[in-house]
C-alpha cells in the first residue's frame, strides 16, 4: 500500500517546477505501477504547448478556468472544475490558463519525474525500475 500527501512531496524531487506550471508527482514509475499520477497547477495567464508522443494522459480539472486547444483540429474546449480530457490520440495541444488551473493528471506508461518537455512539447520515454520499499 502506498500512502502519500502533497505536503510531504513539496521540495523533493517529486515537486517539479517549470516556467508555466508546477507538478507534484504522487505516483511515479519507481512506485511500480502501470501509471503515474500528478497534481499540476498551470499558472494564470500562461499558455503551455504539449505533445505526448510516448504517453497517454488523462487530465481532470479540480479548480480554476482555462481552455484546451487541439492544435491538430483547432477545436477549443473550456476547462473548469469537473472537466476531464483524455489525450488518447497523442494530440498536439495547448492549455491556456485564465486563472490558476489545478489538474490531476494520469500518465501511462508512467513517467519517472525526470522527463523534460522537448522542443516539440513531448516527454521522452524513460523506463525505470521499481523503488525498493521498506
Amino acid at each position: 500500500m502506498i500512502v502519500r500527501t502533497l505536503s510531504e512531496i513539496k521540495g523533493t524531487d517529486r515537486d517539479v517546477q517549470a516556467k508555466t506550471w508546477n507538478s507534484q508527482r504522487l505516483l511515479l514509475a519507481r512506485d511500480g505501477q502501470s501509471f503515474s499520477m500528478h497534481e499540476t497547477v498551470l499558472y494564470a495567464g500562461t499558455e503551455t504547448s504539449m505533445w505526448y508522443a510516448n504517453h497517454v494522459e488523462a487530465v481532470y480539472c479540480v479548480g480554476g478556468e482555462g481552455e484546451l486547444v487541439n492544435d491538430e483540429t483547432g477545436d477549443v474546449h473550456p476547462l473548469r472544475d469537473g472537466t476531464l480530457y483524455l489525450l488518447d490520440g497523442h494530440e498536439h495541444h495547448r492549455v491556456r490558463a485564465h486563472s490558476d488551473l489545478r489538474m490531476v493528471c494520469v500518465f501511462t506508461p508512467p513517467v519517472t519525474g525526470r522527463e523534460v518537455h522537448d522542443e516539440h512539447g513531448a516527454y521522452p520515454l524513460i523506463v525505470e525500475e521499481r523503488e525498493a520499499t521498506a
